[in-house]
């Protein structure tokens, strides 16, 4: 056990994720993976990213030769794999290529299952590659269940291993629904199993039989310390409805778990330099931002009309995200001659609706499916309000784009989300919360900012108060460190 007074004034992080923006992007995963890391070695400490090289980024290597081969130990035999390295941000990145990697197609498939081996094969890489480095990590890091199995080894094998035994771990649940099931066949492969000696094997005692095939509940046992997104996700999953399962075996082991806010990268969320704005504006030049909202109407062919209430969504379209929540509260919005523009893709028979609802209202409602950077900052610089009504969200980034946009959030009170809007109830309000995921509760929602939007001085002030909402990265990175130093001392 480590001592608080050895623990290192500077800290070297291993940290292994799937994607991190701006190489790609898939869901929050990638801005958290982009930004922590270029954040803590801001602050002075030695991160390194490894990232899987992904058929998106072979173009990036097209030609270059490997700066690194290893070999990763398998059942049968070793698999060789090759690394690259380049700067991310300002952070040293190695991208990871291998056998497994180079069979899949994507960056995620929809069977968990069937992505398990290029994971755990990619996992084990990484640590390897720090061997070949000679660069041993303080810590390693890794996020959701794509990067589980590096936090298995490390405390299986890797206690015994004279490189990695002091090695402590940190495990990031980002979005604990997606829990990497079906993987003992992986496992198997790469000779991966349950912990058995002390304390590592007593963590794994109260999981569910289930779990065992499962990499995100093996890396949460397995791990020194566990991060979940938000304060609020932290304890949700502590219960039956957020909880994947999981709550009971969760609440077993709350002591080692930490809530911890994303940031924002305020450098590219700007409406005082965002190219992709009509007109820059910022909290003292307000009135700027109706010439966003009239391009918007423009762009999606809605009634150019700037008293008429306008209500964005932008994001995946899952019924994680509640779009279907979202349909019938906005037919009764539109039906009262409000506006309502959509952003998005996700699962295609909600596409389907948003398509069938946009034409239903011709003139008062838009859905564009897809993702388009251009116009996703010209509806949060544009919208007068941002719709989120989820059923779960972790943390969450649209709101805060949307409240730093002057765009009123209208949320449901869940994880990030509730961690981030504070209600117009109050006089430091930044937006509109409701508590029940159903279509009535954002209809009742909707009905509140019809009759803010009337009220010019409540309007203005709750756009003020969102605009002066810090979400910068250094907090977060304050507070990894701290569970870093806590992880390294026990």
């Amino acid at each position: 056990m480590r001592v608080a007074d050895s623990k290192p004034e500077k800290l070297k992080v291993l940290f292994l994720a799937a994607e991190a923006a701006p190489l790609v992007k898939v869901g929050g995963l990638a801005d958290v993976a982009g930004a922590l890391p270029a954040e803590l070695r801001k602050m002075g400490h030695d991160v390194r990213i490894a990232l899987p090289l992904h058929p998106a980024l072979r173009s990036k290597v097209a030609g270059a030769e490997s700066a690194f081969r290893l070999s990763v130990p398998a059942r049968s035999s070793a698999m060789q794999a090759e690394a690259y390295a380049i700067d991310l941000n300002g952070v040293p990145a190695y991208l990871i290529d291998g056998p497994p990697l180079r069979a899949s197609g994507s960056v995620y498939h929809a069977d968990s299952g069937r992505d398990a081996p290029k994971y755990v094969f990619f996992s084990l890489a990484a640590l390897e590659l720090a061997r070949m480095l000679d660069w041993q990590p303080d810590l390693a890091h890794a996020n959701d269940w794509h990067t589980a199995a590096a936090v298995l080894w490390l405390a299986g094998p890797g206690r015994r291993d004279r490189f990695y035994k002091d090695v402590r771990s940190i495990l990031t649940i980002h979005n604990l629904p997606y829990l990497g099931k079906d993987a003992g066949w992986a496992l198997a492969q790469f000779s991966l199993s349950v912990p058995d000696q002390q304390p590592a094997a007593g963590r794994f005692d109260a999981l569910p039989g289930w779990a065992f095939s499962a990499l995100l509940p093996l890396g949460i046992a397995a791990a020194d310390r566990i991060v979940a997104v938000s304060p609020s996700y932290a304890e949700e999953i502590l219960t039956p409805a957020f909880g994947a399962g999981l709550d009971r075996y969760l609440s077993t082991q709350a002591d080692c778990i930490s809530g911890i806010l994303n940031g924002l990268d305020t450098a590219v969320w700007n409406p005082a330099a965002d190219p992709h704005l009509v007109r820059t504006f910022d909290p003292t030049s307000l009135a700027r931002r109706k010439e966003n909202k009239a391009a918007l109407q423009k762009r999606m062919h809605l009634d150019p009309d700037p008293a008429l209430p306008l209500v964005g969504m932008v994001g995946r379209l899952s019924e994680q995200k509640g779009i279907d929540l979202a349909l019938p509260a906005l037919a009764c919005w539109c039906g009262r001659g409000h506006q309502a523009a959509i952003l998005g893709r996700g699962d295609p028979r909600l596409e389907q609706q948003c398509h069938a609802f946009a034409a239903r209202h011709n003139g008062r409602a838009a859905a564009e499916i897809g993702f388009d950077e251009e116009l996703a900052s010209l509806m949060y610089g544009g919208a007068d309000f941002l719709l989120v009504p989820s059923r779960y969200e972790p943390c969450g980034i649209s709101q805060m784009i949307a409240m730093r946009y002057g765009s009123v959030p209208i949320v449901r009170a869940v994880g990030g989300l509730k961690d981030t809007v504070t209600d117009l109830a109050g006089p430091e309000g930044t937006g509109l919360a409701f508590t029940e995921a159903s279509a009535p509760a954002v209809a009742l929602a909707l009905g509140r900012a019809e009759e803010i939007f009337t009220q010019s001085e409540r309007m203005a002030a709750a756009q003020a108060n969102g605009m002066a909402k810090e979400f910068e990265w250094r907090q977060a990175a304050e507070e990894y460190l701290a569970v870093y130093r806590r992880a390294l001392s026990e």
